[in-house]
């Protein structure tokens, strides 16, 4: 009895170790620097960016080109989505349901900035020898205005002229009226 008692506290106490180590429901928080996400200067625009790679030349150079990103994704943004469902019954007796959803997802940013330049940067080694980067990069206001301001004129501009040819067109089929 002595015997059971003990191997019964023993797995009891394994079962506490071992439960014990992953945390609270298995939760780890992840690492951001304690400037991550500020807007704290009113005459910049403050953006980020995030990598993690084998190099610590590729981890800046990946990290600055997706705080650029986001910068150009402030200005304009073209979004292209699909979304596929497909299923197949097949089977006569016992058929079996085959089923595949896909997404696809584009994103495709365009804009020029003058005056960027990287405010913060922070790059840390993690536990698999990996590099991972924090940058900020502050683009002035005035360089995210003159984006903005440039991408309306644009559209005015490509708006303007296919009302143009609009009118060129309703023009054209009144005068083939008279032709005839």
């Amino acid at each position: 009895m002595k015997r059971f008692r003990f191997i019964a506290v023993l797995v009891i106490l394994v079962m506490f170790v071992a439960c014990g180590k992953s945390g609270p429901g298995g939760v780890k928080k992840l690492y951001y620097p304690d400037w991550w996400q500020e807007q704290n200067a009113s005459e910049y625009v403050n953006t980020y960016g995030m990598a993690t790679k084998v190099s610590q030349t590729t981890s800046y150079d990946a990290a600055y080109a997706n705080a650029m990103l986001q910068a150009a994704q402030y200005v304009e943004t073209y979004v292209k989505g699909m979304v596929k469902n497909y299923e197949e019954e097949a089977g006569v007796n016992d058929p079996q349901v085959l089923a595949l959803t896909s997404k696809v997802v584009k994103t495709v940013s365009d804009a020029k900035f003058e005056n960027a330049m990287v405010t913060k940067q922070e790059t840390i080694v993690g536990e698999d020898n990996r590099y991972q980067t924090f940058v900020r990069v502050s683009i002035p206001k005035e360089a995210v205005n003159k984006n903005m301001l440039n991408q309306i004129k644009n559209e005015e501009a490509l708006y303007n002229q296919f009302k143009a040819s609009q009118a060129f067109d309703e023009l054209e089929v009144e005068v083939e009226k008279y032709d005839k």
